[in-house]
């Protein structure tokens, strides 16, 4: 069973003690839907049972994968967008050393895992290459089609370099591609050359897929144990399976955000406490913006690290608009302690906390901003777990997977597609002058000029 909690103690000022029950009966509704298949966007729910029916033999090959590049590579690039991108990233941050980009070599004891195509910045892709230098790396390529542009760039600079290192032969041995088991350019490619592919699942949306090869190749390669992780995930896949509210805590972190967003608090703000936690709140943000986004509605999501951002939004949070919910993924017991120490004089006026624990201060800290912010009309939801580590990672993941599923229907729209996100993919491919798009950029470039009158 899953050890993650989720603790709405702090919404009492904000939700009547009957609300909750009376949203039994729409969960029921949404639940059906998600379990049953009778929702929109049904074709897109294979995560559900990805932490238990995924395929064992590709699963093998993975890790077979992750110790060819231990062997041979110092670092591994990872090429990928949006859920091809940001899954693995928070992972890989999650479950590290909070240096470990800065790590030697020696200390690390695995590949270095650095990312590409996730932006159009030349001077972040030329640093990058800098960085490489003449170290030995691989790449494992993440697209399901092969042509999305930001990847697609960065992959035909890093298969350049492969083979300049290289040659053809010896690069076909670096390069694993993530993509689209039959279709695509990146599949053609793959299978033409010899690449090792592994499956992004037709039934998986990117920014679920973490738990599929387009995470797990580069997250065993980094180190980690993605048996334990697995085994997180599927622990929470029974845990939430259960409808009823009184049982099932991700459901009930479904329920009370769409109670708060009905009452005006249209903006969530997921927060940590814990700066390795940074880019799991980036993975968050894409796994509900796109999830419920639809519509002209949808709850916005942002993010803080606490404390350092109590010194920068704090005000905003305490006394500005109030249309702000807050949710905390609060660690209980970190990697690491840190005794505060004595000192001969008392200039910094630190005595009073001196022998204490660093996260004893930190844990302190939490609970007053609970109660400030909540005496300010913010409420706060605080989803608590154990520890840092692969089994906690995979159980949160599937927790937030499932609620954003449930959510989303909650509040009326598919949680699954992203129809928005193409609006800027068709200007920016008129603009680019990309055959068939002509007429777009025609008209934006005539568009433009008309603004500078």
């Amino acid at each position: 069973m899953t050890q993650i909690s989720f603790d709405a103690s702090a919404l009492k000022k904000f939700v009547h003690e009957n609300e909750l029950g009376e949203m039994q009966a729409m969960v029921n509704a949404a639940d059906s839907e998600l379990r049953n298949g009778t929702g929109a966007g049904a074709d897109f729910r294979d995560w559900l049972h990805l932490p238990t029916e995924y395929d064992h033999e590709e699963f093998d090959r993975i890790k077979k994968a992750a110790k060819k590049i231990q062997s041979d590579s110092e670092v591994l690039v990872v090429i990928g967008i949006g859920g091809s991108y940001l899954g693995t990233r928070m992972a890989i941050d999650f479950l590290h050393d909070s240096f470990y980009y800065s790590q030697k070599p020696a200390d690390r004891k695995f590949p270095l895992v650095l990312f590409a195509g996730n932006s159009l910045s030349s001077s972040y892709l030329h640093d990058l290459v800098q960085l490489i230098g003449d170290r030995d790396f691989s790449v494992n390529v993440v697209s399901k089609s092969g042509t999305t542009t930001e990847p697609a760039i960065a992959f035909r600079i890093f298969h350049e370099l492969l083979v300049k290192k290289y040659g053809e032969e010896g690069a076909n041995q670096r390069i694993y591609a993530t993509t689209d088991a039959k279709r695509g350019a990146l599949k053609t490619e793959a299978d033409a050359a010899g690449w090792e592919t592994f499956v992004i699942p037709d039934g998986v949306g990117g920014r679920y897929s973490v738990l599929s090869a387009v995470g797990l190749l580069p997250i065993a390669a980094s180190g980690a144990d993605i048996d334990q992780l697995m085994a997180g995930a599927a622990d929470a896949e029974k845990s939430y399976t259960n409808p009823d509210l009184t049982q099932n805590e991700a459901y009930q972190y479904a329920a009370y955000r769409n109670i708060l967003y009905r009452k005006g608090f249209t903006t969530e703000l997921l927060e940590n406490y814990e700066p390795n936690m940074t880019m799991f709140a980036e993975w968050w943000k894409q796994l509900a913006g796109e999830s419920e986004g639809k519509d002209q509605k949808g709850i916005y999501p942002s993010s803080a690290n606490f404390t350092t951002d109590l010194h920068s939004l704090g005000q905003y949070i305490q006394e500005g608009m109030r249309n702000l919910m807050e949710t905390v993924v609060k660690l209980d017991t970190p990697n690491h302690d840190v005794t505060i120490p004595a000192a001969e004089n008392d200039l910094d006026g630190l005595a009073y906390l001196q022998g204490k624990n660093m996260d004893w201060v930190n844990t302190k800290a939490y609970q007053a901003v609970v109660a400030a912010h909540n005496a300010g009309g913010v409420p706060v939801m605080t989803v608590h777990i154990p520890r840092e580590d692969e089994y906690t990672l995979g159980s949160l993941i599937y927790f937030f997977e499932v609620a954003m599923g449930i959510s989303g229907y909650l509040n009326g729209i598919n949680p699954f597609n992203q129809p928005g996100v193409e609006a800027y993919k068709t200007n920016m491919f008129g603009l680019l002058g990309k055959p068939g798009f002509e007429a777009v950029g025609d008209q934006l470039r005539a568009q433009m000029k008309e603004n500078e009158k």
